[in-house]
């Protein structure tokens, strides 16, 4: 069972030793990157799982920049190409 299956829905996973936030809504994951190279493999781990890419946002500048992502799961068990 993938990663994406087992996360809980409707649950934010965020401790104070996380590298990013995770919260699930749904079928639908929020992500919270602290850094371009974050965002990166984030983005390759969750595309290649199969899910979309439905919203991206960068907060603030400098060092407290942060990207926010956001994933709707696919319910099919293959990368979809865009």
């Amino acid at each position: 069972m993938g990663l994406l299956k087992k996360m809980k829905k409707n649950v934010v996973y965020n401790h104070s030793d996380n590298m990013i936030m995770v919260q699930s809504s749904g079928n639908r994951i929020v992500i919270i990157c602290n850094s371009e190279e974050q965002l990166e493999k984030v983005q390759d781990r969750f595309y290649k799982s199969g899910n979309n890419l439905i919203d991206y946002e960068e907060w603030d500048e400098g060092d407290d920049k942060r990207y926010i992502v956001s994933f709707e799961v696919s319910t099919e068990n293959k990368p979809i190409y865009n």
